[in-house]
């Protein structure tokens, strides 16, 4: 007795996928990418504002840890990455300088906080108006 074409196929092992479920696959992936990458990108973000508010504590302690060292508070953020007349060492590395978006952390003598740490902040995400700071 002979069967029919179509029962052969069926009994017959299956070695890979088809083309149509390889598809519906990588359809399913892109979906999920495309959903979680505004998702990622806010927390990535977040972290970057954290980051930023974390360098200018540090950058705070090292100007009143000049300060304690020198009986003054530095010019510039810039000073306390030079060597000390004393030849001791920098306060603070020139890559503290910079905030998580690449922009110079602003440093400002004019406004002394309640601590006596001057105003320290960053201009925050480009375009967005949000600074971090120190103190209000």
């Amino acid at each position: 007795m002979i069967r029919p074409l179509t029962q052969k196929l069926q009994d017959r092992n299956r070695s890979a996928f088809t083309l149509m479920e390889m598809l519906v696959v990588v359809a399913i992936i892109v979906v999920l990418a495309g959903a979680g990458i505004p998702i990622y990108m806010s927390f990535l973000e977040g972290a970057k504002r954290d980051v930023a508010a974390r360098g200018v504590k540090t950058l705070e302690s090292a100007a009143l840890a000049f300060n304690m060292r020198h009986q003054r508070l530095p010019m510039s953020l810039e000073e306390m990455c030079d060597f000390a007349p004393d030849g001791g060492r920098p306060t603070l590395d020139v890559k503290a300088l910079v905030d998580p978006w690449g922009q110079h952390y602003i440093y400002n003598l004019n406004y002394i906080g309640i601590n006596g740490a001057p105003q320290i902040y960053s201009i925050g995400p480009p375009g967005q108006n949000l600074p971090i700071m120190n103190f209000n």
